[in-house]
């Protein structure tokens, strides 16, 4: 009865349906309903005539707007499914059931050239990351062909060929409704929040399986990348900052993990944390994945704005499904849209992305981009003349039962965990939600410019006793300014010299203003390249950007283990220990100061809130001891 109507619905051009199929299930879950088209995400209708109701949602990009966000507007829908009917069917008989010929393509090829593409990498390393405006960014392109079978048809044919042959897929699914048609099997869990617990799962790192199968040879040579290794633990940071904003004990970082799929394998994370929000606030602060973004977060936007030649529609967005739970809330279960295939009247288009960062090779991130395609075009055995011989390549690979895994194999293991020796065990331990620090009864304004490791750095005050408020620089009052025991004056991207910014003359005003009342004041990254500049020292760009970058640095008498992302630094002569009143912590040879302090201030460049910053709390307890003693 279930195949029968699920051959309606697939022949009804006016029928809207989803197919999911989860990782690990033997069920294909069918979800039928109306068709909802709402403005934001606090109007999904969870509750409808006093009845909480099921509801799955496509998300596109354009909606990172209510955060504030730039984005080129293509007018997508944020398209919701109240769902009236939810059924699960046997796998195997879906299978059975969906068209399996192949479907061949016409006239594919990239709407942006590799000439055009490599172009765009190299000004994007140039332009954005070598002038401080991020750690790295992400750049997509489409592949697009056209076909000769109805919409629809192709669809299920794609969603059979996932579900027969794609493995460690989170989700594999198809979304069906009028002029919106989606097939994909997303790797990456963005968000899901269940019975107050919300889970991260960023992922980074692409490694396209050889012929013959991955091996510990060459699987090794990938985990031991220096890009690699650096775009996971960016992209963690960044979760990390989200994760701060929406639970209250910040979250907590395990792994890192093999993510093992037919083509490809990926590295992961999981992050873990508690909260009482909304799940659409959940969502809403977690838009979107660095994965298919960049960091920090609202550069990123302004960057792909930029440099991207059309919108993105739902590519980078998520799947949302909302259930109602036994609590009188929603669960939330969001997968990001990636390695996905949309198809609308009769073209098909794949977008695909590389992570840039300070040392990308722009040739080998155009070969990255033709690698996903060629994996999203081979797994729907859609793959057209001309990607013929990458296919051949794959073949090995296709079948799930092929290769085994070597997630479990020794060597590897113990390759992956000697990455966490790196990181801060402030985010890899419990944390609970115990505030009374040694600096309790204190209050502390934290005012972000445009950089949300402000919501890490007030997660580790508040563990220092702090009552914390962040405040974006645009909205820091005076009175609040004046106010606070301490202030704390945020990261930002950019360039501290800028004087045609807004954003930095009000932070030139805020460091100027608490200086002036002799009121504490800590000042991070740009703000102490701001006090820096305020004490008569030169600031000037780096060689290299320090994006992403450990390193082991002098910090008043004690070395210390912190993340950089700074294109910009301080530099004094070297051997320089003090300016006036002003004591200077530098890098002995270079002269590149680290760290500031004096009568009610300190300063540090590095981020001691990042994962990166394996002395970063107590680094950041002697400086709020200094700025407030």
């Amino acid at each position: 009865m279930t195949l029968s109507r699920l051959a309606e619905l697939a022949a009804d051009p006016e029928a809207s349906f989803v197919l999911i199929a989860r990782d690990g299930a033997d069920t294909v879950e069918l979800l039928t309903g109306e068709i909802v088209d709402v403005d934001l995400l606090a109007d999904i209708p969870l509750t409808i005539d006093g009845r909480a109701r099921e509801v799955f949602a496509m998300v596109p990009y354009r909606q990172v707007r209510e955060r504030g966000f730039v984005a080129q507007d293509d007018g997508a829908p944020l398209r919701c499914l109240i769902v009236d009917e939810h059924v699960g069917i046997p796998a195997p008989e879906v299978i059975a059931a969906l068209p399996a010929d192949g479907i061949p393509l016409r006239g594919g090829g990239f709407d942006v050239s590799d000439a055009d593409y490599a172009e765009i990498v190299e000004t994007v390393i140039a332009d954005e990351i070598g002038r401080g405006e991020g750690a790295n960014f992400v750049i997509r392109r489409d592949y697009t062909a056209d076909i000769d079978v109805d919409d629809r048809t192709a669809a299920l044919t794609w969603f059979r060929a996932l579900l027969a042959h794609e493995r460690g897929a989170y989700w594999t699914f198809a979304v069906v409704t009028p002029g919106h048609i989606a097939v994909g099997a997303s790797p990456e869990a963005h968000v899901v929040a269940r019975d107050g617990i919300v889970t991260m799962n960023p992922i980074s790192g692409t490694f396209r399986h050889p012929a013959g199968g991955s091996t510990r040879e060459t699987l090794t040579e990938f985990l031991s990348s220096t890009k690699e290794t650096e775009e996971l633990f960016m992209v963690v940071d960044e979760e990390l900052k989200m994760m701060s904003a929406v639970c209250s004990d910040g979250g907590r970082i395990t792994g890192p993990h093999l993510k093992e799929m037919s083509r490809l394998t990926h590295t992961e994370y999981m992050l873990r944390g508690r909260s009482r929000l909304d799940p659409r606030d959940i969502l809403r602060e977690t838009m979107f994945a660095p994965t298919v973004t960049g960091s920090p977060m609202q550069n990123a936007c302004a960057v792909i704005r930029r440099h991207e030649i059309k919108p993105r529609g739902y590519y980078s967005g998520v799947a949302a499904l909302f259930t109602p739970n036994d609590d009188g809330g929603h669960d939330l279960d969001a997968p990001i849209l990636i390695r996905t295939v949309y198809v609308q009247n009769g073209s098909l288009s794949v977008p695909v992305g590389a992570t840039l960062v300070r040392h990308s090779d722009p040739h080998g991130e155009v070969s990255e981009t033709h690698g996903k395609a060629a994996g999203v075009l081979g797994a729907i055995g859609a793959i057209d003349r001309d990607r013929a011989a990458e296919a051949r390549k794959d073949a090995d690979a296709d079948e799930p039962g092929a290769r085994q895994s070597l997630a479990d194999d020794p060597a590897i293991a113990v390759l992956l965990a000697s990455r966490n020796a790196r990181l801060a065990e402030f985010w890899l331990n419990p944390q609970g939600e115990d505030f009374s620090g040694p600096f309790a009864g204190r209050s502390a304004l934290v005012v972000d410019a445009e950089d949300r490791f402000t919501t890490m750095l007030a997660h580790q005050l508040r563990h220092l006793g702090l009552d914390v408020t962040i405040a974006p620089w645009s909205a820091a009052q005076d009175d609040d300014v004046d106010a606070a025991d301490l202030v704390v004056a945020g990261p930002g991207p950019g360039d501290p010299r800028d004087d045609a910014s807004d954003r930095i003359a009000r932070m030139r005003d805020i460091v100027r203003r608490r200086i002036d009342a002799e009121r504490p004041l800590l000042a991070v990254c740009l703000s102490h390249q701001i006090l820096a500049d305020r004490f008569g020292i030169e600031l000037t760009p780096l060689d290299a950007p320090h994006q992403g970058l450990q390193k082991s640095v002098p910090v008043f008498g004690e070395d210390a283990s912190i993340g950089f992302y700074n294109t910009f630094t301080a530099r004094v002569a070297p051997g320089t220990t003090r300016t006036g009143d002003i004591e200077v912590s530098a890098d002995p040879a270079t002269g590149d100061v680290y760290a500031l302090a004096g009568p009610r201030l300190a300063s540090v460049q590095g981020h001691l809130e990042s994962i990166l910053s394996r002395d970063g709390i107590r680094t950041l307890h002697r400086l709020v001891e200094r700025a407030l003693a």
